[in-house]
């Protein structure tokens, strides 16, 4: 196989909390022939990993900055706070942000939360990531307030979470460079927007099949008279004369 046929890949970027397996399930069945291939990247690095020609698109989390990035807006996700098991929020269905006052919450430098204030008191130290927050969460050092996601990521059998009713939320988005909106792009907003494989706005869509011509009923064919034969009844003797009757007039008794 020469280098000009091997078929080009593929590139998504995405962040932690994301799971992209419906979308690359859907990818590998409609173009099979083109290999994609995942980027595992930070919250942090994703727009510049994008924006340096390392993932042709990218799951993030907004905001970002869209100066030179196209983004589509995909879901909202709960906020959650992390809490040992037997802490006294665990008690509860959900908390706001005053219940959090008296608390030390974690407030690691990957936060991807927009807060204008954090909640709750902070930590001598911030933790370098959301791992180690997490870490610290179990080790019973303070709290930890994520998106929903990244909760369950990593998810530890002494910790649970509940919703926080007034925290900022976290919205993943689908981004690419604007200079860069490629066929292969295009084809994955199809996805991620669930056209369907007839879309046709994608180059995977079914090309229009010619119709076929109707073929004549058998019943039809029947039904038609044969050319020179007359389809009805000769007037007043039926269908033809008298069976064995001769032509002329008829004789008188004498």
């Amino acid at each position: 196989m020469t280098g000009s046929e091997i078929p080009h890949s593929f590139r998504l970027a995405y962040v932690p909390g994301v799971t992209p397996t419906k979308w690359v399930r859907i990818w590998n069945e409609r173009l099979p022939e083109i290999p994609l291939t995942l980027v595992a990247v930070t919250a942090a690095e994703a727009s510049d990993v994008l924006r340096g020609g390392g993932a042709d698109a990218g799951f993030v989390r907004l905001p970002i900055d869209r100066t030179d990035l196209s983004a589509i807006p995909l879901y909202t996700e709960t906020t959650v706070v992390v809490i040992p098991k037997d802490h006294i929020a665990a008690a509860v269905d959900e908390v706001s942000a005053e219940d959090l006052a008296d608390e030390i919450v974690l407030h690691p430098l990957d936060d991807t939360l927009d807060w204008e204030r954090p909640p709750g008191r902070p930590a001598n130290e911030r933790p370098a990531t959301t791992a180690d927050a997490v870490e610290l969460v179990a080790a019973g050092v303070g709290l930890l307030v994520v998106p929903q996601s990244l909760a369950r990521l990593h998810h530890r059998k002494d910790l649970t979470y509940r919703p926080v009713t007034d925290a900022p939320e976290s919205r993943v988005a689908l981004s690419w460079p604007e200079d860069a909106t490629t066929d292969m792009v295009e084809d994955f907003i199809g996805i991620v927007r669930g056209r369907t494989v007839n879309s046709s706005r994608g180059r995977t869509a079914t090309p229009p099949q010619p119709k076929q011509r109707k073929r004549p009923d058998a019943g039809d064919a029947r039904r038609k008279p044969a050319a020179g034969k007359s389809g009805g009844k000769t007037p007043r003797g039926g269908s033809g004369g008298p069976k064995g009757g001769k032509g002329g007039k008829p004789r008188r008794r004498s």
